[in-house]
Parts: structure tokens; sequence; C-alpha cells
């Protein structure tokens, strides 16, 4: 069923709202990440609400459950556009939900925000992608395994688009500074307990230098969890991710994620003004939930695409995007921006190694915001070698 996230307006909220879809799972494999996806879009929807909405008008979501399916997303997001009269969406977390959803976006002019890190090499005016692109995290973090972990490197991902295009590469990186990748195996999206194990003996056998996870949501979970269990430790052989934050730390448990790495371009310990503010109202929120990069990215979106409603006063697909260019958001992770070129955020990609109580050590930041390069065209691999 749709449910609304927040009340119908602030103080000096008046007239219609603007309707706006929300498509992001609270059930299946990718529920725990897609949920912090749901409450940093409730966040800044109360905000914005709170004062009074956009030109005086609410935020009014209309917010379904695709349960982590992917066929679910592209019949929610058309019932969104035909049936709810909807035609700006905020959702999509795994690359293969977001195109499920592309084509029902594309046929109807109407604009989908994505707020997930993903593999790159897409381009659609119908899309802002806030997430980060390859060159604003996996190409620093394949340089910081080399240099600090080792070449030996084991790459284990769920069996779709992301994982296997972000382990090309990972692949490519590594092989191209000297290393080597011992073994690169997929197992499939809510994959049985025994797949999981036979993995864990993989690299208990093999003894690479350190594991690059694309597993995602539950799944990754139980990985994590078994690692522990085998005896495999941090100190000797560290999981490094892309997806793997304070969120779902708190769901393994903080202690066995303790020592592995992740690359992100926030981290609730980035230290800025509009961290302090955006963890202050978190907390008042949602209390003891910790926030990560998903929950942050969706609530500086909605952010920004507030100011570019302002900027136009109606919900056109064209104007709005023509909009989104001119307008900036001091997000939590720094000055937020979308490139005209290719409609993809400026970021600064960082780098946190898991404490024992679930927050990240940011052990490396990049010391300028990135510009999104989806393609991997503008630069020869060097230029993400870390100093």
């Amino acid at each position: 069923m749709a449910s609304p996230l927040t009340p119908p307006g602030g103080p000096g909220a008046t007239g219609p709202g603007w309707r706006i879809g929300v498509l992001y799972s609270r059930s299946g494999v990718s529920g725990t990440t897609e949920s912090q996806h749901f409450f940093g879009t409730v966040l800044a929807v109360e905000e914005i609400n709170a004062l009074g909405g956009v030109l005086g008008r609410p935020l009014e979501p209309v917010a379904y459950d695709p349960r982590s399916d992917c066929e679910e997303y592209r019949r929610l997001a058309a019932r969104l556009l035909l049936d709810d009269e909807v035609n700006v969406i905020f959702g999509g977390c795994t690359s293969h939900c977001r195109k499920a959803m592309l084509p029902v976006v594309e046929r109807s002019n109407s604009l989908l925000w994505y707020a997930s890190v993903y593999e790159g090499f897409e381009y659609s005016p119908n899309v802002i992608y806030t997430g980060a692109a390859p060159n604003q995290g996996s190409m620093q973090l394949a340089a910081y395994l080399i240099q600090h972990c080792g070449s030996r490197i084991f790459l284990v991902g769920a069996d779709y688009i992301y994982p296997r295009e972000t382990n090309r590469i990972m692949r490519e990186t590594v092989e191209e500074h000297g290393g080597e990748i011992l073994d690169e195996t997929y197992l499939p999206l809510d994959c049985d307990e025994r797949d999981i194990l036979e993995v864990v003996k993989d690299i208990a056998r093999i003894r690479p230098d350190v594991v690059f996870s694309t597993l995602i949501g539950s799944d990754a979970q139980r990985f994590y969890q078994r690692y522990h269990e085998a005896g495999l430790a941090a100190a000797s052989i560290p999981i490094a991710s892309l997806t793997m934050t304070e969120a779902e730390v708190a769901e393994v448990g903080p202690a066995l994620c303790a020592g592995h790495i992740t690359a992100a371009t926030y981290f609730n310990t980035v230290a800025t003004p509009g961290n302090a503010h955006f963890l202050a109202r978190w907390r008042e929120r949602f209390g003891d939930r910790p926030a990560n990069v998903y929950a942050e990215t969706s609530y500086s979106q909605m952010h920004l695409f507030a100011r570019a409603l302002q900027r136009v006063g109606a919900l056109d697909t064209r104007k709005l995007v023509q909009a989104v260019h001119k307008v900036e958001f001091d997000a939590p992770d720094g000055r937020l921006s979308i490139l005209a070129e290719n409609n993809h955020c400026v970021l600064t990609p960082r780098i946190g190694v898991c404490r024992p109580d679930g927050s990240f050590d940011i052990v490396w930041e990049s010391g300028v915001p990135v510009k999104p390069d989806p393609y991997l065209t503008a630069f020869g691999l060097d230029e993400f070698w870390l100093k």
C-alpha cells in the first residue's frame, strides 16, 4: 500500500502539495540498506515541510515497498507514474532495480533520483545520479588495497551487473599496477547458506592478502558473520567493500566487522558543520539507529530537489533538470552539486576502517571533491594512485 512519509506540511505550507514518488524496499535482501534510503528521505521531507514546504506547498510523498524485487520496482514505478500521477521518483538501490525502472521513467519523460554507489557507464537525461561513480570510490579503494594490504586479491560478489562491472574495474586497476586477482566468484541474491560457507572455505584455503566483496544486504551480513566464525580476521585478511556501512555493521555486530575496510563518500564520523546538524536531527528522529551514506545521500538529494523546485515552481522534468545544475546544497559530506554534462554528483571519496563500536576511522580522503566520470574517460589509472 502507499503510505505518507510525513503529515502534509508544516507551518506556512498551504495549498495542494507537490506529489512525489518514493520507492525504497523495507524488506527483502536489500531491506536494511534501502531502509536507510527511506529514513534519509523521511528526514529531509519533514525538514522541508516544517519550514513551509516549497513555495508554501508541502512535499507529499507516495511510498511503496518493492521488497527488493526488480519486477516490483518496474511495476510500482509504472503505478506511480500512471495511476498516482507522479512524475518525480526517488528510489532504487541496486542497479538491476534501477535498470528495471529506467524504461518506464524514460517513456513517460519523468525524473528518477538515484542515490546509490553504482558501476557507472550509464547516462540518462531522466536520471539524477547522486551516488558515487567508479572514479569516486572504486578506483581509490583499489589503489589503497594494493598499497596498504597487498596485491593478491580475492573477489566475491552478487550475481548481477553492479558487482560484475565493479569487479571488472577492480581487476583492471589491480592488474595494471602489478597485482593479482586470485579468484572471482559470484553468488545469487538471497543465496543459500552453503554457498557462503564454500566461499569462506576457499578464502581460508587460498589465503589472499585481502578480499573485495560486492555482496549486498543480508547476503553480505551473513558473509561477514561466517567469515568471523571460520576464524578469518581483519588483522590478517581484511574484507574491503563499497557497501558495508554503519547500518549493515550494526546488523552484523560491530565486533565482527572491526578492522574491515569500506570506501564511501560519507561516514558518520565526517567532521563538517553540515554533518553535525544532520546527525543531531537524525538522532532526534531515529534514536540510536546509525546513519550511513545511503541515508545521507537520500537526505541531501531531497534538499537539492527542493532548491531546484523552488526555482522552477513546477514539476516539469526538463526545467527541473536544468535547475538542478544551477543549485547547490551544504550536505553532511560537503558541498553538493550536479554536473550538467552527465547528471552525476561532485563528491569527496573517503576510505574508512571499521572500529569496534561500529563507526569508521577515516584513514584517507580526497583533498578536493572529485568530478564524476562515469565512463572513466578523463583519467588514466595512475590518476587514482593515492599519495
